[in-house]
């Protein structure tokens, strides 16, 4: 008898599909919806075709799925979209998901990552012959999830010569006066503007996409102080400020593997762990960019749990 994902002997799947074809995948490449359109159907005569016009579109089709397995033709955005809803439907463990991949290189990053072939015949083929395998997650405590990983959003700023940075200090203090700290409030509202001030010349300067000897050194990440906990391990506190930090899922581990990079040039500490906790103390907050999505709103702390073979997505068989 089949088993979970395998094909039926005659090469038609046990389970009728639904295929699901993301509006941005027909407007990018249409040739390859196309092509694995024709090889699904081929190989799966009783294949039910959705083209929905939108995300809202495509969550309605997949939420009328039936017992049909749901393939999805788009780039990774569309796969997370697919994965946060049968998250929140509460049917993810018990879906088989296939997804042939289109888009240019960027936008199936996350794809050719977890293994997913990226030419649509052998995409289409991996749908119809291939191998449902369990996939670790990472679930935020607000219910998002994220496939890959995680990494620490850097604001950037100039590298200031050592030289004119000490200039421009003695220039405004009387010869043989040394600075005043400022108190802890003030010492982080300076931090702050500072770091939106240097982040927006950065930003400018780098609009073209060249860099001028005239603009000064390149570009480098300001360090962020942070609280970053691996279970009960704490990886690194506010005094010691970091300058990357990474949460990736281990697949086939049941752990998350973490590094954080200290910003004065040191070993990076690293961890696995099944539970992960940033916090920003002093209210700056932080942003993070998960998979290959666009940063977040700056948050001020957020807890990242494994979830050990939490989806299955179909993936070659050998």
């Amino acid at each position: 008898m089949p088993g979970r994902g395998d094909p039926q002997a005659d090469g038609e799947p046990a389970v009728p599909l639904l295929v699901v074809v993301d509006p941005v995948a027909r407007s990018t490449d249409g040739e390859s919806v196309r092509i694995a359109r024709d090889v699904l159907r081929a190989g799966s005569p009783g294949m039910k075709l959705s083209l929905p016009e939108g995300p809202e579109a495509v969550a309605r089709a997949l939420a009328r799925r039936g017992g049909r397995r749901p393939v999805l033709v788009g780039n990774d955005r569309a796969l997370l979209r697919a994965v946060r809803l049968l998250h929140q439907e509460r049917a993810l463990a018990r879906t088989e998901l296939s997804v042939v991949p289109v888009g240019n290189g960027p936008s199936i990053a996350l794809a050719r990552s977890l293994g997913l072939p990226l030419d649509a015949v052998s995409a289409a083929r991996t749908v119809l012959r291939g191998t449902a395998r369990a996939l670790d997650l990472l679930v935020d405590d607000e219910g998002d999830v994220v496939l890959g990983g995680l990494r620490l959003e850097r604001d950037a700023a100039p590298a200031a010569p050592a030289s004119a940075a000490a200039a421009a200090a003695a220039a405004t203090l009387p010869d043989g006066v040394a600075p005043t700290p400022l108190p802890p409030p003030w010492r982080r509202l300076c931090h702050s503007l500072a770091r939106t001030v240097l982040t927006r010349g950065a930003r400018a300067r780098s609009g073209t996409g060249h860099h001028h000897a005239a603009d000064g050194p390149p570009a480098v990440p300001l360090p962020h102080r942070l609280r970053v906990v691996a279970d009960e391990t704490l990886l690194t506190g506010p005094d010691r400020p970091v300058t990357e930090l990474a949460v990736r899922t281990a697949q086939g581990t049941g752990w998350a593997e973490v590094v954080v990079q200290p910003a004065h040039a040191g070993v990076p500490a690293r961890a696995r762990a099944r539970t992960v906790t940033v916090a920003a103390p002093g209210g700056e907050g932080f942003r993070y960019r998960p998979d290959t999505q666009p940063p977040s709103a700056p948050v001020p702390v957020r807890t990242w749990t494994l979830s050990p073979g939490a989806w299955h997505l179909v993936l070659p068989a050998d």
